[in-house]
């Protein structure tokens, strides 16, 4: 895959306290990549440098190949949704398009309509913005990010506040733009549940700090049910696995293996670890709902 944005160091201070601190991340084109972290942490400072509305105080940014002062050569391949979508109320969606093309200068014959029909408002009419529920303002505040044909979208909590029904037209629409428009997504989240249906790569950011990233296939084997096995020295353990024929665990810490197969098999696992002398703490069948797992990596109470 091709690597579209980095941060190097990517810092942002007021005053004395950093918002963003020494954030070092990589997106590659196609991939959605999730942003999570609670409110207050630093997910709307980050996209805001990343999309050029705010400086950064130390770092680097490089998008498509452009860095330092050639990167607002690239700027414009950048669509973003930062917080509250600038709608005019009593103008319909058409004319709202209508406006930014204008100030972009695409003068394209059924190019407003072609735009309204990917986010699912093609068929709203002369319906006036201050009509539209809130799912249809964030759904026409896509569009208006989506003007120009950007190769990166930044969406900052586009569900916030969504009925189910407003949540997953929200999720059909990004997923139709990355796959058909191939379109690659930066969006903001403090509910994983939900980013974990569209995302394929997370970075989990907390205080300001990136804090982890992973792939959905991690955090699917992070969060699966499993056999959790407790013992002073895990290296000890992996023979005897390989010798049971395991090949699906992984050591998480100094004192925990996860396994993640045969999971009806945990009494044999410890009856050979206790023939071959190595002592357990213990061992269970677990699993991780994905909020445990998102409050364990920006420092709250884990349920794991």
């Amino acid at each position: 895959m091709n690597e579209l944005l980095t941060t190097n160091s990517l810092t942002k201070k007021y005053k004395h306290q950093a918002a963003v601190n020494s954030v070092n991340i990589n997106i590659y084109r196609g991939e959605i990549y999730g942003l999570v972290g609670k409110n207050g942490a630093g997910k709307t400072t980050l996209l805001k440098m990343i999309g050029g509305l705010i400086a950064p105080t130390n770092g680097e940014i490089t998008f498509m190949g452009h860095s330092g002062k050639e990167r607002i050569k690239v700027l414009s391949r950048i669509g973003n949704l930062i917080e509250i979508p600038g709608l005019y109320p009593g103008m319909t969606a058409y004319d709202n398009l209508k406006l930014k093309c204008i100030c972009t200068g695409i003068n394209q014959k059924g190019y407003i309509e072609e735009i309204l029909d990917t986010v699912g408002l093609g068929s709203v009419g002369k319906k006036k913005v201050s009509q539209f529920s809130l799912g249809m303002k964030q759904r026409l505040g896509i569009a208006m990010a989506l003007v120009g044909e950007p190769d990166l979208l930044l969406l900052d909590e586009p569900i916030n506040g969504l009925d189910p029904q407003g949540i997953a037209e929200i999720r059909n629409t990004l997923l139709d733009l990355n796959k058909r428009k191939d379109i690659t997504i930066i969006i903001s989240s403090h509910i994983l549940e939900e980013l974990s249906k569209v995302a394929t790569n997370f970075g989990f950011i907390n205080n300001g700090e990136l804090v982890k990233e992973l792939s959905h296939d991690e955090l699917d084997i992070a969060c699966n049910e499993h056999i959790e096995l407790k013992m002073p020295n895990p290296d000890r353990a992996l023979p005897i696995l390989n010798k049971l024929g395991f090949t699906k665990y992984q050591v998480i810490d100094s004192s925990t293996i996860h396994i993640f197969e045969r999971l009806g098999d945990s009494g044999k696992i410890a009856m050979e670890l206790s023939q071959n002398g190595i002592m357990i703490i213990s061992i269970s069948v677990a699993s991780r709902a994905f909020e445990d797992y998102f409050l364990e990596m920006i420092g709250g109470i884990s349920h794991a």
